[in-house]
């Protein structure tokens, strides 16, 4: 079995396998070269991911292939690999060192996230990141991944999925373009009535134990140590060691789109308020609210709760709020297939405008370009690891301002979050 010195070590282990791999990788692959996927973490979120990449394959003819599987808990992973005809393994650095792949899925609990990561780029993999890019309590982490990634010349693509959805980069080009003048205030959220995500994750095995077939000790990872218990295995989001709650889980969704409108990076404070207002067979909130403050002058709000879904203004995808970015001369949002702006009082020279969206928002797509950007070798992913970074930032310094009660502040030239 796995310790968790051992786990911490597979980043280091994974770079020396995968030195030569590396220059390898580096180069534009042929219009017909294809590319293999190897997944870690074959759960219920992974499994969506496998489809979208068997829907390129199979459905618009694209050159790719699933050819390894792994995961911690060994049923799980025999059953993706039986699925898909890929080869398993229950070591993630097996897989890293497996010359078939190219491309890395990564969809464990959050906790795990980062150092996975660090090890496929550091190995040569390009990686497609589950939000939240780390745990909370990980900042250091997210910076590291976001150097390693930036040193390796590796393609990080983060899951916020929405970030294909074409109507977010024409509002970047409008407020860039000065149509709302100087943006002061921009809100979104997500809104859900259960905790199907938490509670609700199914217990595959309830006589499970650590074993063969389970690894305790490489799904512990950095998290505290703690004696198995099946409920923390496979309903991990319910458990602050392991998940955020809605900030991480949710929130990636709602401000990563207006991270990128904004054009802003690393906030400069962050306060927040939240708690288990609902369902109390937990340790993380279920509501969850905060502000943060950006050096641009600029605040954003970000509200969330999964006691209620009402967004109050139509949501663009599942219970996601439209973000709202205000300006001095006006405000734009999305309605319906367009995008409104809607000048403020006093403005005489910007009427209302509607713009078509382009392309809408299509999770394949997420996946597609991640996987174009792989074989040309030009970083025009739609949710780059430098976009996930300051959004993870600005979720890391919401989540401690929480915990403790204070203003989480951001010292930009050292690079650190105080609380």
């Amino acid at each position: 079995m796995a310790t968790r010195r051992r786990f911490l070590r597979g980043a280091a282990t994974a770079a020396a396998a995968g030195a030569v791999l590396t220059v390898l990788s580096d180069r534009t692959r042929g219009a017909n070269e294809r590319l293999g996927v190897g997944f870690i973490g074959t759960g219920g979120r992974a499994g969506s991911h496998m489809n979208m990449v068997k829907h390129l394959k199979e459905q618009q003819d694209y050159p790719v292939d699933l050819v390894a599987f792994c995961d911690v808990y060994r049923p799980r992973m025999e059953r993706a690999a039986k699925a898909h005809g890929g080869k398993g393994y229950m070591d993630y650095r097996e897989l890293l060192a497996d010359p078939r792949v190219d491309v890395v899925c990564i969809a464990t609990p959050d906790h795990i996230h980062a150092p996975q990561a660090i090890a496929a780029v550091r190995a040569g993999k390009d990686v497609y990141v589950e939000k939240p890019l780390t745990h909370w309590r990980q900042f250091e982490l997210a910076k590291q991944l976001e150097a390693e990634a930036k040193k390796t010349g590796r393609m990080v693509q983060v899951g916020s999925q929405g970030m294909s959805d074409g109507a977010w980069h024409q509002m970047r080009k409008l407020v860039a373009d000065g149509l709302i003048g100087r943006p002061i205030h921009a809100e979104c959220g997500y809104f859900r009535v259960g905790d199907w995500g938490e509670r609700g994750m199914p217990i595959d095995n309830p006589a499970a134990k650590p074993g063969p077939d389970l690894d305790w000790d490489a799904f512990l990872g950095d998290s505290p140590k703690r004696p198995f218990d099946v409920s923390r295995f496979f309903r991990w989001r319910m458990y602050e060691d392991y998940a955020g709650g809605p900030c991480t889980d949710l929130f990636p969704h709602s401000l990563t789109p207006v991270v990128s409108i904004l054009g802003v990076t690393f906030p400069s404070l962050a306060v927040a308020t939240g708690g288990m207002w609902r369902y109390t067979e937990r340790d993380v909130p279920d509501t969850f609210n905060m502000l943060i403050d950006y050096p641009q002058k600029v605040t954003v709000a970000v509200l969330g709760t999964q006691g209620n879904n009402d967004p109050t203004m139509p949501g663009r995808g599942a219970g996601g709020r439209v973000p709202v970015i205000r300006g001095w001369d006006g405000s734009l949002t999305v309605l319906g297939k367009e995008i409104v702006f809607a000048p403020a009082d006093g403005v005489k020279n910007k009427p209302r405008q509607t713009f078509p969206i382009e392309h809408g928002e299509n999770n394949v797509d997420h996946w597609k370009n991640l996987l174009d950007c792989s074989r040309s070798r030009k970083n025009e992913l739609n949710a780059p690891i430098e976009l996930g970074y300051h959004v993870q930032t600005a979720l890391i310094m919401g989540y401690l301002a929480m915990k403790h009660g204070k203003t989480a502040k951001f010292d930009a030239a050292k690079e650190q979050i105080a609380v």
